[in-house]
């Protein structure tokens, strides 16, 4: 199995840009980084080590990496959008916490033959999917009562 960095240059090459600094910097960070992450989080983490980059770079080679299938972006209907690592990382769905804005990573054997089984009985072919449950967390329920 090929690294993500590898991808990456491969990618890069193919698309004539090249692997700079700034961006070999920005890769190591967001492969660092578990979890969900946004432009700005990352921007900030970076430039404690390097401020000479800027937070444009940081958003076009986060979108670079998305079309690398390295990360993916997410959207939690909050108005920011985040990446999570994609390359090498198993299939997953969300559960999000419209109070706390607390995300869950879930993966259910039985949900996801369910929506093969839904799939093939309207006759498509699935190619990918993304499922986010919206709810309150556990901790947001107690607080409320």
């Amino acid at each position: 199995m090929k690294s993500a960095k590898d991808i990456f240059s491969e990618y890069l090459s193919k698309q004539r840009l090249k692997m700079t600094p700034q961006r070999r910097a920005i890769l190591e960070a967001f492969l660092n980084e578990e979890g969900h992450i946004s432009s700005e989080e990352l921007y900030n983490l970076i430039r404690k080590e390097d401020s000479s980059i800027g937070q444009a770079t940081v958003y076009r080679t986060l979108k670079l990496l998305a079309e690398s299938g390295i990360a993916k972006a997410v959207d939690f209907n909050d108005g920011v959008l985040r990446y999570e690592h994609k390359y090498g990382h198993d299939h997953h769905d969300h559960l999000v916490c419209e109070h706390c804005g607390k995300t869950i990573e879930a993966v259910d054997p039985e949900i996801e033959h369910l929506q093969e089984e839904l799939a093939k009985k309207h006759g498509f072919v699935l190619t990918h999917h993304e499922m986010y449950l919206f709810g309150v967390c556990k901790e947001c329920q107690d607080k409320s009562e």
